[in-house]
């Protein structure tokens, strides 16, 4: 009896195992970008997807990285408007979830200053000191320069595109950005996009890779994968992922 039970269990067995093995390979083929590339949890420098940035493309001194594709999208566009006099310098591209996460902190602990506010007044409640320092900045784990795809260009004070230079420059990103791949992810609020991030005129997006990359992280990422950080209790609270994540402008869907 044993005998006859063994001489069936086995090859039943092997074929579970067999079929494990190929949906287990089915999953990892259709996952085009891992958890951990999603939430920014990955070193650019030493991702063979990553280049550094020529110092010539940046404002100031900085390292700055991001995916090939991105660079080589970026370079064309930034020879195209320099032949209209205007230099898209980079501020910042690929942010890790570490870098992200002091800047975040940097502003809860009051180091940093958001909007003037002391956050240590203990009248102030979590939920609203989170909801002030996402005005501008984003939580570790929910921010698009995580992937690599995202750049900031020009100037981050938005009293830059109140001037001549900054208006010609943000008029000729809109006109010719797409042409090369980038939209402007965080536009004024409309009747469409009335949540999350203020207007960031600064910030472009290559639409290629980021919007596959949106797709993945509504996909596979939970509120429990937002985690690690002061104040990260508040992201269910203040449905970061579809009020920010998700709050993008038409022209990035």
């Amino acid at each position: 009896m044993t005998y006859k039970f063994i001489k069936y269990l086995i090859p039943f067995l092997i074929v579970s195992t067999l079929l494990s093995w190929r949906y287990i390979h089915q999953v990892s083929d259709n996952l085009q970008y891992s958890q951990y590339e999603l939430l920014g949890k990955i070193s650019a420098a030493k991702s063979t997807d990553f280049v550094k940035i020529n110092p010539k493309y940046i404002a100031g001194d900085r390292t700055i990285y991001l995916r090939k594709e991105v660079y080589t999208a970026f370079k064309t566009m930034y020879d195209s408007a320099k032949s209209c006099g205007i230099e898209l310098k980079l501020i910042s591209g690929f942010r890790s979830f570490e870098h992200q996460k002091r800047i975040w902190e940097g502003k809860w602990d009051g180091k940093i200053a958001a909007t003037g506010l002391n956050f240590s007044d203990p009248k102030l409640t979590d939920v609203k000191k989170a909801q002030i320092i996402l005005q501008y900045s984003s939580m570790p784990g929910i921010s698009r320069h995580h992937w690599g795809t995202d750049i900031d260009i020009l100037d981050l004070n938005p009293k830059f595109f109140e001037t001549p230079k900054g208006k010609k420059a943000y008029n000729w990103l809109k006109t010719n950005a797409k042409n090369y791949g980038f939209c402007q992810p965080y536009t004024a609020f409309d009747s469409i996009r009335n949540t999350g991030f203020w207007e960031e005129k600064w910030h472009w997006s290559y639409f290629p890779i980021s919007d596959l990359m949106l797709k993945e992280y509504q996909r596979i990422i939970k509120y429990s994968d937002i985690s690690g950080f002061k104040g990260s209790w508040t992201a269910d609270s203040l449905k970061v992922i579809e009020n920010y994540v998700f709050s993008i402008s038409e022209d990035c869907k």
